[in-house]
């Protein structure tokens, strides 16, 4: 079957590989209909995120119709249409149990102090080969798949897989409520969807930070209110907006690969810039960008952060969706404590929140599929990441065609 492959930081391929079995009774196969690409898939691409192994399929967002079930797997048939989770759960610990799927005990082989596992990741994430191919293996089914009602196409549920429950989890961890100010960092699909997200979890007002013109207008698209920290100050401008306080609530949605501003009000000076540059190389110690400039990690890691802490209002709170491996530790700590900030941040519990959204969607209370600006068949996935990593125009989410 054909699969997108990583190499090695800055090296992916279109690989033909062995199609996956079934290992344990609770697993099941799915033949992938629809994939997509995400930002964190470019984090290991581009060094950020360390682990890989050679080899790995990428990918952790499909919707798909399941081919094979194990004994133990009494909830799925053949034939069946799912969505896949994008994190693994077993369903039976205490963690699970409680919705805290990302921190279950049983998925990970490191064992019960090993970090979320997903699909596509990692080694210390259970190092599972990922679903940007034809046919994917997943474990615990029985808890790992959602089904779909024949009115939820694959356009509308594909980004239930990850972007959607993410975004809603973002919202959820900034305690977003009834009439809040929020600021959304970042327009990428996460930050768009967090937009979405917020509003439908009662936020009065949404501000949305970003550089890319583009992903700007597709935010003004739904209404809400945009700062280019390329045209000005992102904290400044949030301050005037709120009268000098700040926003209520703040969704991160950026992560480790954070771009300081290129000109404007907020560039940075030469101190700063040193800052970054060591932050840089810390956070992605090994980088193989191509010729061409693709696969350049972040040049301020820290920038979304220390930007949230700054434009918050005191005593306000930060949800934090945006990915930052383990050895990224350069935060505004004291900054934060002094102004009395609440931060809540973490791998999304999908399985929590997925049937819900799939609901939503069927009952036309969420409407996910203009925030798929882009398709692309499994030959032309390679060419598709490199736009995406590029932030081209038209490039802000990438549906992937597998079927």
């Amino acid at each position: 079957m054909k699969a997108v492959v990583w190499h090695g930081v800055g090296d992916i391929r279109l690989d033909d590989v062995p199609e996956p079995k079934i290992q344990d009774r609770h697993d099941a196969v799915v033949r992938i209909t629809t994939s997509a690409i995400c930002g964190t898939d470019l984090h290991f691409v581009r060094g950020t995120v360390p682990g890989l192994a050679q080899g790995r399929i990428l990918g952790h967002e499909a919707v798909g119709i399941v081919e094979e079930t194990g004994t133990g797997v009494r909830n799925f048939r053949p034939g069946d249409r799912v969505v896949v989770p994008s994190t693994v759960a077993c369903g039976v610990c205490s963690y699970c149990r409680a919705g805290y799927y990302a921190q279950c005990d049983n998925a990970n082989p490191n064992g019960k102090q090993g970090s979320t596992t997903f699909f596509g990741g990692p080694e210390a994430a259970g190092g599972l080969d990922g679903l940007q191919a034809e046919f994917a293996r997943v474990p615990f089914a029985h808890t790992g798949l959602v089904p779909l009602p024949d009115s939820v196409d694959d356009a509308s549920a594909i980004l239930l897989s990850d972007i959607m429950p993410t975004s809603w989890f973002g919202a959820r961890l900034a305690e977003v409520s009834s009439g809040d100010t929020v600021a959304v960092l970042g327009a990428g699909p996460v930050g768009q969807l967090a937009a979405v997200a917020a509003r439908l979890q009662g936020a009065g007002r949404v501000i949305v930070v970003d550089g890319v013109p583009d992903r700007l207008s597709l935010a003004r698209d739904q209404h809400a209110e945009t700062v280019d920290f390329n045209a000005e100050d992102p904290v400044e401008a949030i301050r005037e907006m709120t009268g000098g306080i700040g926003v209520d609530r703040v969704i991160e949605a950026v992560g480790v690969d954070a771009e300081h501003p290129e000109r404007g009000p907020a560039a940075v000076g030469e101190s700063e810039k040193r800052r970054f540059d060591e932050e840089g190389d810390l956070a992605a110690p090994v980088q193989n960008p191509d010729r061409h400039g693709t696969w350049r990690p972040g040049d301020a890691p820290s920038q979304a952060m220390r930007w949230a802490v700054d434009l918050v209002a005191k005593a306000g709170t930060i949800g934090v969706t945006g990915v930052y491996p383990p050895h990224a530790d350069r935060f505004p700590f004291g900054a934060a404590m002094q102004r009395n900030l609440t931060l809540r941040m973490g791998n999304c519990h999908h399985r929590r929140y997925i049937p819900r959204l799939v609901s939503m969607v069927a009952s036309g209370v969420l409407d996910t599929t203009p925030f798929i600006t882009r398709w692309a068949d499994t030959e032309g996935a390679i060419a598709a990441y490199e736009h995406f990593d590029r932030r081209e125009q038209g490039w802000t989410k990438v549906a992937l065609d597998t079927a």
